[in-house]
């Protein structure tokens, strides 16, 4: 086995900002060490990597991935290779994806499918929360033994009518499910039905342009949803957990919830942080670069955004990385806004982004590692093997330069994507060396890493429920 130190950084974690060497045996952390002490010195490496002048923080987690996603007659364009291997560029070492249940189907299949994909594939470690997109007795049944095998947290949609839609009732049951069996529920939370009446309506006006897919996507109805998910798990004594919060108005009705002693809980992504409305209205068609769902919101909307992270009744920033090529995949929808595949590429540059947001104040370096670490791990039971920097916690140990400054494009990022959403943003901060596991799998600018190094990761139930 491999033993690694990594002397003379700043660790930063979600409680603690200290000097201190890492000491890794193998794929574990086994002590932080004060520099120039006993146990430091006397340690034996066999790398020795200098961090001096840079941050030494845990691996990222992002919570909300969809690597090769069917959607909209085409599929998502990373892999688990090309992603997982984007995603280590950027400092994250651990993803959760997305099963999917077609419709008829068993929850079994929809998993052995995804293992499928991912099994031999990925650069770093990687976990599944399960899309239940029929449920029936058999399906609810089968979440049972799905939580005995680590798939911990199931999604539903009140979007997306005819695909993924599951009605108020389907929902409660599945709820009043997971508080029995400990799953948490995720929900897409729009009113899908309400939304679909909004794209029939713009498209007769002839409103087929980019801009209108976050007309007919009211906040109002991402705030109705929200509210509506939020009482029907309080009525099946469940948590709750929304995916993707965009607006103000669905920002409220998690804190209101929140107020009250609900176990709800939020992410947002930082597509609703660093971009708006003005994006998805670009001329011509390069709206639909931003076409996603929830929408890009008015710019109004992120200081509510900011707040919330701050104040917690936003716990999670996530990617919900689902990249579609402007050219071959975005343009099927020229002409007619609701055809353009929804989804954006992200998980190289979240970790980044959200260190901009250090350097601009909008958080702090503990809450930047607590909203893109800790605070996922401990929300999918990952926690402390993922998210931190402590004795027995895998050794996801990023360096990360927090003065480094870089321009992002899609001519440098490892995303298997043909645009960047934010094309020429410079930003301040950059993961100089990577490790999995203990394993360097970026250093250097290079890329050391290889497919099949990544495990599957069986996850414990959410660790914040009271």
């Amino acid at each position: 086995m491999t033993r690694t130190v990594i002397r003379g950084g700043t660790v930063i974690t979600a409680a603690d900002e200290l000097l201190a060497d890492v000491l890794i045996d193998g794929e574990q952390v086994v002590a932080l060490a004060a520099p120039g002490s006993s146990l430091a010195e006397s340690f034996s490496a066999d790398t020795v990597l200098d961090a001096t002048g840079k941050y030494v923080i845990p691996g990222g987690v992002d919570a909300h991935t969809h690597m090769e996603m069917p959607f909209g007659g085409t599929y998502a364009s990373d892999t688990f290779e090309t992603g997982t291997r984007a995603a280590a560029w950027g400092g994250t070492t651990t993803i959760i994806d997305f099963p999917i249940q077609t419709v008829g189907r068993s929850l079994r299949e929809g998993l052995d499918a995804w293992h499928a994909k991912a099994d031999g594939h990925c650069a770093i470690d990687y976990g599944f929360h399960m899309i239940l997109s029929d449920v029936t007795e058999s399906s609810l049944k089968e979440m049972e033994s799905l939580v005995d095998e680590g798939i911990t947290s199931f999604k539903l949609f009140m979007a997306y009518p005819g695909v993924f839609y599951s009605d108020d009732g389907r929902i409660l049951r599945a709820m009043q499910k997971a508080g029995d069996t400990g799953g948490l529920i995720m929900i897409h939370a729009e009113n899908g039905i309400a939304i679909d009446v909004l794209v029939e309506q713009a498209l007769a006006r002839g409103q087929t342009d980019p801009r209108y897919h976050g007309d007919v996507r009211h906040a109002l109805l991402e705030a109705e949803a929200t509210h509506r998910a939020i009482q029907l798990a309080r009525v099946a004594g469940a948590p709750l957990y929304v995916v993707h919060l965009s607006a103000s108005e669905a920002l409220a009705e998690i804190a209101n919830a929140r107020e009250l002693g609900v176990n709800a809980f939020a992410e947002t992504c930082p597509q609703y942080l660093f971009l708006s409305t003005d994006d998805l209205a670009r001329p011509g068609f390069e709206g639909a670069k931003y076409v996603c769902s929830t929408p890009l919101r008015p710019a109004e909307h992120q200081a509510a955004l900011w707040r919330g992270l701050r104040n917690d009744d936003l716990s999670v920033v996530s990617t919900d990385h689902c990249p579609f090529c402007f050219k071959g995949q975005k343009d099927l929808g020229l002409g007619d806004f609701s055809k353009i595949p929804n989804g954006m590429p992200g998980v190289e540059t979240r970790m980044d982004l959200l260190h901009q947001a250090v350097v601009d104040g909008h958080i702090g370096r503990r809450r930047w590692i607590e909203l893109a670490c800790a605070t996922p791990a401990r929300m999918f039971g990952m926690y402390p093997k993922k998210g931190t920097i402590a004795p027995g916690s895998d050794a996801d140990v990023v360096i990360y330069d927090p003065t480094a400054r870089q321009t992002l494009s899609a001519e440098t990022h490892h995303m298997a994507v043909d645009y960047s959403p934010y094309e020429g943003k410079v930003t301040t901060g950059k993961a100089e060396t990577v490790l999995s596991r203990g394993r360097l799998i970026v250093s250097g600018g290079e890329y050391l890493g290889s497919a099949g190094h990544g495990r599957f990761v069986p996850r414990s139930t959410c660790q914040y429920l009271r």
